[in-house]
């Protein structure tokens, strides 16, 4: 892997002399951060560059981007191994830095990439685009190894943390002022605990999250005090605050759904959990703040302030949402569940509700959960699934869309993602066709399991 980053470093270096640079980057934590990060190179090369942040690479936007070509170098980010079919005719090369799956007999000599999938190791290479980033960065010059904390960002923000690979444990290490403690991961850890259980989602705790009186009561009944939180809680208390919530989640009491490492970064001088740090940098891309999500993480202090503002609002949108996701009818099958969400639950959002529904105790592990929300005259589909066995989500969409296009063939829709959550955009008026579709292909699906 460190061989393909210096040649690839190599090549853009030589590549980009005198030239302005275009970022193309994705619209979430692992977007911004990967972004951020190579701003922050570019920026100490003297280098001039612009950013644009983007829900997808859809063909339409890839054909405006390669129109700047002729005068900018185009440099992708967490994106973009997935669209190598528009990439067949450059006259230029690109450059990109992804780690999501990839089609090789795409690949021609005008794309310059850096993906583990590429490499004999993908697994000891697993890595985030943030992390591909900062060692396209650290390769650029050693001096850029104080840009690792935003790598760390991007790695729980892409929930990479759980099984290290050998370059995300290089990544940590290479992190001065991370703090890693084994605990309930439960966040905020630096927040008092009456305010993280309110308002968590990731573990949804049943009766607890979004309810206050449901709190008071996990808290009375562990005899833990409110202004504690989890980082100065004895052994003691922490293991009945874990025993309360498994309770709570009867139907999922796997330890190691709950149990993690907690990852304190010191970030604008303070210490902070580096979850709530990728979820507040998560809250304003999605609500449509990604120039304030990438001023913060520049440690910007203006944009810190309005990035606070903007995540609280974040929160009240993923509880309500929450609320809606669990009273609407859904549509049921062996091993699936598809809530289509129409216009009640923001398409920004719906990803991330489905995200919480899989950690709660609703649904058997394996089940395929699919968010559908209306985006002006698309729809926003979104897979995932519950727990950590299952079906290749990607793949999944894949065959769904095969189908779909066999009575559409006009459609435009894309599939991005991996195996664990991938999506996908579709016309509006397609709305049925592509759910009877779906439910095809879900039911061959488990059929096969």
């Amino acid at each position: 892997m460190l061989k393909r980053v210096e040649q690839f470093t190599k090549e853009f270096l030589e590549f980009s002399k005198n030239k302005p640079i275009r970022i193309i980057s994705h619209y979430d934590t692992d977007g911004i951060t990967s972004a951020s990060i190579l701003a922050k190179t570019l920026k100490r090369l003297d280098k001039k560059f612009s950013i644009r942040i983007v829900k997808g690479l859809e063909e339409d936007i890839i054909k405006k981007e390669l129109l700047r070509q002729p005068n900018e170098v185009i440099l992708f980010s967490d994106l973009a191994s997935g669209s190598l079919k528009y990439f067949q005719n450059l006259q230029e090369p690109i450059f990109i830095i992804d780690h999501h799956e990839i089609h090789t007999k795409e690949l021609n000599d005008k794309i310059k990439i850096i993906n583990p999938h590429l490499t004999d190791k993908p697994k000891d290479n697993e890595c985030t685009g943030a992390g591909l980033c900062y060692l396209f960065a650290k390769e650029v010059s050693s001096n850029n190894q104080n840009l690792a904390p935003l790598a760390i960002i991007g790695m729980i923000g892409d929930r990479h943390e759980s099984n290290l690979s050998k370059i995300n444990q290089q990544i940590v290490n290479d992190t001065t002022d991370l703090k890693i403690k084994k605990g309930l991961i439960l966040y905020p850890a630096t927040r008092p605990l009456n305010r993280a259980l309110e308002w968590s989602t990731s573990p949804y705790i049943p009766g607890v999250t979004g309810n206050r009186t449901g709190v008071q009561e996990i808290l009375r009944e562990t005899g833990i005090g409110y202004e504690k939180n989890l980082l100065n809680l004895t052994e003691e208390e922490m293991s009945k605050l874990i025993t309360a919530v498994m309770v709570r989640r009867a139907q999922h009491n796997k330890a190691d759904d709950i149990i993690g490492n907690l990852y304190i970064l010191k970030f604008f001088n303070t210490k902070e959990d580096v979850r709530e740090i990728s979820v507040l940098i998560n809250a304003c891309s999605r609500l449509g703040h990604s120039d304030t999500a990438i001023a913060y993480c520049l440690e910007n202090s203006n944009a810190k302030s309005r990035a606070l503002d903007i995540y609280t609002r974040y929160k009240q949108e993923l509880v309500s949402g929450l609320k809606v996701a669990e009273k609407m009818e859904k549509i049921d099958g062996k091993g699936f569940v598809i809530l289509n969400a129409k216009d009640q639950i923001k398409d920004v959002i719906v990803g991330t509700i489905c995200s919480m529904l899989s950690s709660s105790s609703s649904y058997d592990e394996g089940t395929i959960l699919i968010g559908m929300a209306y985006n002006k005259d698309k729809i926003k589909v979104s897979a995932r699934i519950v727990g950590h066995e299952g079906r290749n989500l990607k793949e999944v969409l894949e065959k769904t869309i095969n189908i779909f296009k066999d009575n559409n063939p006009q459609t435009t829709a894309e599939v991005g993602g991996h195996h664990y959550a991938a999506g996908c955009l579709i016309e509006k008026e397609k709305e049925s066709d592509f759910i009877k579709a779906l439910k095809e292909t879900l039911e061959v699906e488990v059929i096969k399991i």
